[in-house]
């Protein structure tokens, strides 16, 4: 049994804030929200609303949020230790610090990226996540998309480096392919998807949920390019099965 005057041990937790509505954040996040020391929303700069934060600040106006700057200007790993390095006395002192992000803290956040940074300094932190519903979740519901059916599966990749996943993934036309952080490459997208004989019933969302929110057909989209944190869901080819 712990002594009544042994100090806390520091934990974090990633809290998944979802895409943008923040009608979908859970009640689990909301609690950790409420029960946690200090509520960590990362920027690029401190008087900048990010757009995690915007989200909080809308479904829990009254949950304090700090902010925690990220320079896109330095390399990756030197902007996560630099913002490490911010928190690293909070944790000391035994706070329960919450950071939230987009989406899920365990899918292609910068939460685990922090978290690598963190346990340079601190092996054995304590540390726990939230899961968030995703932009494709929400861009299948609000599209009416059925993403998956059956035995057919799922390719999750990104288009942040160019669209060369993207080809390959579509090769498999069994598969629903995802594609996140795409959107500067959009037409080069749609023009994939049309040679691939891809195009039908694929979209495209951005903000979703969020100021400027776009959701359209990709054969639609695809003239121009579109946000960082924009999402297409290409379905399966779904065929008509022959009972005979």
């Amino acid at each position: 049994m712990s002594r009544p005057d042994s100090p806390r041990e520091g934990r974090l937790t990633g809290v998944g804030v979802g895409p943008g509505d923040p009608e979908l954040l859970t009640t689990r996040a909301l609690r950790v929200l409420h029960g946690a020391d200090r509520v960590i929303a990362p920027t690029t700069a401190l008087d900048a609303i990010g757009r995690a934060e915007t989200i909080v600040r809308q479904a829990a106006p009254e949950v304090p949020i700090e902010r925690l700057v990220f320079d896109m200007g330095a390399s990756r790993q030197a902007s996560h230790e630099a913002a490490a390095e911010q928190l690293l006395p909070a944790l000391a002192a035994g706070d329960h610090v919450a950071f939230v992000t987009l989406g899920d803290p365990n899918v292609y956040s910068t939460f685990s990226s922090l978290v690598d940074a963190l346990r340079r300094h601190v092996p054995d932190l304590s540390v726990e996540t939230v899961p968030g519903i995703m932009a494709f979740q929400e861009l299948a519901s609000r599209a009416g998309v059925v993403v998956l059916d059956g035995t057919e599966r799922l390719a999750l990749v990104t288009a942040l480096d160019g669209v060369a996943d993207v080809a390959r993934a579509i090769e498999d036309t069994e598969a629903a392919v995802v594609v996140y952080k795409g959107g500067r490459h959009l037409p080069e997208i749609a023009r994939l998807l049309d040679k691939a004989g891809r195009s039908e019933g694929a979209v495209f969302g951005e903000l979703l949920g969020l100021p400027g929110e776009q959701l359209k057909p990709v054969s639609e989209a695809g003239d121009q390019p579109a946000t960082y944190l924009a999402t297409v869901i290409v379905p399966p080819v779904r065929r008509e099965r022959s009972d005979g």
